[in-house]
């Protein structure tokens, strides 16, 4: 079982960056994929980038591509969202979650399904604001 933990998050300006990190305290994180989530108020939680358990396939939503950029390191049982070019309408709640693959569903499928995660971190807010 994964036990997540979300850090990194705060306030910064338009154009600026942050790094969030989600670290797991188990013992299984390599068998998992994880993916980036976040939530505005009154809206509902979206899809954000996903990462394979391997690190070799990804996912970005469309607004996030070019800007966000997801990497793990499974030896720190670790991964990582780098923010660049922070926009006003990024700001929200970012949660990472753990889902195991199979050998059928692709990382795009299980991103956009979020219904393939089901171990989730407590969440870190990201405000974006001058």
């Amino acid at each position: 079982q994964v036990q997540l933990v979300e850090s990194g998050g705060g306030l910064v300006q338009p154009g600026g960056s942050l790094r969030l990190s989600c670290t797991d305290s188990g013992f299984t994180f390599g068998y998992y994929a994880i993916g980036w989530f976040r939530q505005a108020p009154g809206k509902e939680r979206e899809a954000v980038t996903c990462i394979s358990n391997l690190g070799d396939k990804t996912y970005y939503a469309d607004s996030v591509k070019d800007r966000f950029t997801i990497s793990r390191d499974n030896a720190k049982k670790t991964v990582y969202l780098q923010m660049n070019n922070l926009k006003p309408e990024d700001t929200a709640v970012y949660y990472c979650a753990a889902g195991l693959p199979d050998r059928i569903t692709t990382i795009q499928t299980m991103c956009i399904m979020r219904r393939y995660f089901d171990s989730w971190g407590q969440g870190t807010q990201v405000t974006v604001s001058s």
